[in-house]
């Protein structure tokens, strides 16, 4: 039980951190930025550095067919739905709560 609760709350600490995250990236970030132009504004190195690291360990159709479409897409995605995933898994885990026990009146 006490386990379950604590997996509950971190998965709703972290489902709020990545939602709020998200929305910061939405309102901050230029309209159309994507992951792959996110990353390189950091570090303008990084895009080639984790193609070569994932086609060496993975191989190449793992950054064609799963990391590609990953980087194509809006910055602020893959936050938002890590947050909505977080927040379905936290909301499995919450203790049900008992429904209130109807007393039937004979009359």
């Amino acid at each position: 039980m006490a386990v379950t609760v604590l997996a509950f709350r971190i998965f709703a600490v972290l489902a709020a951190a990545l939602l709020v995250g998200a929305f910061g990236l939405l309102v901050l970030m230029p309209d159309g930025m994507t992951l792959d132009l996110a990353l390189a504004e950091f570090n303008p190195a990084l895009v080639g550095h984790m193609r070569h690291f994932v086609q060496h360990v993975l191989g190449a159709g793992a950054w064609s067919h799963a990391f590609m479409p990953l980087l194509v897409r809006p910055v602020w995605l893959i936050p938002f739905s890590l947050g909505l995933v977080s927040a379905g898994v936290s909301v499995s885990l919450s203790t049900p709560t008992e429904s209130p026990r109807r007393t039937r009146t004979r009359g």
